[in-house]
Parts: structure tokens; sequence; C-alpha cells
């Protein structure tokens, strides 16, 4: 009998390259460049010359925190977005 492989069949690498990560992610590799610049997902690491990789437990973390309603580790837009909205209603009551 043969054990059961699927605990790891279904945990991607540990280290993707772009290609990879836009496919785990379900997304293109230029949301996967937005998703950087934006601040939602770690840049990737430079491990060679030719070898740039994201780590997947830094991505799968930072994604688990933008997730929805979570106001403690959101995306940092947007939890700026919200103290300068908050920050503006404080000013506001203080006249």
């Amino acid at each position: 009998m043969q054990m059961s492989t699927l605990s790891t069949d279904l945990r991607p690498p540990a280290y993707l390259s772009r290609a990879s990560l836009a496919r785990e992610l379900d997304c293109s590799e230029s949301t996967i460049d937005e998703m950087v610049r934006r601040g939602v997902i770690p840049p990737a690491m430079r491990l060679s010359s030719g070898c740039v990789r994201w780590r997947w437990a830094d991505v799968d973390l930072a994604l688990k925190g933008y997730a929805p309603g979570n106001d403690s580790e959101g995306d940092p837009i947007s939890r700026g977005i919200r103290n300068a909205a908050q920050a503006s209603k404080g000013s506001h009551h203080a006249s």
C-alpha cells in the first residue's frame, strides 16, 4: 500500500517564481507586480543574479493580514485612508 502524499501535493513550493506565484494566486504576473508595489505582498528575494523568488510563507502571511475585515493587519493603503478619515473626523469635532 502506497502512503498518501496529498498534503505535500497541495502545498505550493516554498519559493516561487513570478509565473508560479501568479498561477498559485490565479492572477496575472502584472498583478503580482502591482501587489508588491501596493505593499500587499512582500517583494521577491534575489537568490542569485538570475533567480528571483517569493517565499510562499511570507506571501501567505501577508495575504492573511490583507483579508477584508482585518483592521489591524490590512492593506497599508487602506489603513492610511482609514487613519486619515478618522483624523479628519476628529479635527471637525474639535472646531
